[in-house]
């Protein structure tokens, strides 16, 4: 029986077709799933989704309607996912609990020193033959301080960078980790994490409880001239919030990987549509911002990593197994 991929990227759908090749049927569809396009999986018992797909409760009833009994989501997030639907209808749903936590942390690394060493306006101007240094002056990170908010296997492995740097490393999560620890990072609370921090990178999970972790307040509490990283989910940071202080000035740099606005947006080509969010329109203006789409976990190790995690799922649900990866179990 065939299973409807949705959102499939371009570089994906041949790791996507390889990995089912052996096990089941898949149609990959570039088209992300939402109310709009979920007519299109009836008949399909099984749907594979991307991260930015709209699982909410009108389009798991639409889903269900059409015989939709398994959705395998290809990413960890699940914020996108009303599980209470899922699972009054029915429907096993799958995440992929674990993927290569380098992809992320070397990302969020690669948008740190692109702001902090102004390397998009360098790029730019060298392109016009432009070779002046002003504006250029970055800053030495090593011996400054790292503030990780999200301790896990993203943030313990943006530490590890970091006290390769020779950087100061302080700590914020509801649990230590040992791992973190032993290379000197002390946990302090949030408020003394962002008012000390020169760099500070989000890696948390976005939840009721942190959703706009990064709002007015902590916007303010930070320095003047700190870094501010999220690879992580844009609900984290209130963008309005920071929009405002970006006006004021206020930033070394920030670079983002996600938007708390970015579906239906992030994964298109909208380059020759006029985008209507003027929030985002205005954050990308600011010189010292980097605004990337999304890509922090593409990568073929993590790429691959989640498809192998796919497919497991998908024959989990087959032979009735559960495992960590499954949010709402086989009724």
């Amino acid at each position: 029986m065939e299973i409807l991929a949705f959102g499939v990227q371009a570089d994906e759908k041949p790791l996507i077709e390889r990995a089912f090749r052996d096990q089941e049927e898949v149609r990959c569809l570039d088209v992300f799933l939402n109310a709009d396009t979920a007519p299109i999986a009836a008949g399909h018992e099984i749907v594979s989704t991307s991260v930015n797909a709209d699982l909410g409760a009108a389009v798991l009833e639409i889903l269900a309607a059409g015989g939709t009994r398994m959705v395998a989501q290809r990413s960890t997030g699940f914020n996108n996912v009303d599980l209470d639907t899922a699972e009054r209808l029915g429907m096993t749903v799958a995440r992929v609990s674990y993927y290569s936590p380098y992809s992320v942390a070397e990302f969020a690394w690669t948008l740190a020193m692109a702001v902090n060493r102004r390397i998009v306006r360098a790029s730019i101007r060298t392109r016009d033959f432009d070779f002046r240094l002003d504006g250029l002056m970055g800053r030495d990170l090593h011996g400054r301080t790292a503030g990780v908010l999200g301790t896990g296997k993203i943030g313990e492995a943006f530490a590890r960078i970091a006290h390769g740097f020779g950087m100061r490393l302080l700590g914020w999560d509801v649990a230590e980790n040992p791992a973190c620890a032993e290379l000197g990072m002390r946990y302090v609370p949030k408020d003394e994490l962002l008012a000390r921090s020169d760099l500070i990178t989000l890696h948390v999970p976005l939840m009721p409880e942190t959703r706009h972790l990064i709002d007015a307040a902590a916007l303010k509490a930070m320095r003047d001239d700190a870094v501010l990283i999220n690879s992580s989910r844009g609900g984290l940071i209130d963008t309005a919030a920071l929009v405002g202080e970006l006006r004021a000035g206020r930033f070394a740099g920030v670079g983002l990987d996600v938007y708390e606005a970015e579906a239906g947006l992030f994964f298109l080509d909208k380059s020759l549509e006029a985008v209507e969010d003027d929030t985002l329109a205005r954050l990308v203006t600011f010189p010292n911002v980097l605004v990337t789409s999304h890509q922090a976990y593409y990568t073929e190790d993590a790429v691959g990593q989640i498809v192998d995690a796919t497919v497991r799922n998908v024959l989990d649900y087959r032979q009735g197994r559960r495992s960590e990866n499954v949010l709402v179990p086989r009724s």
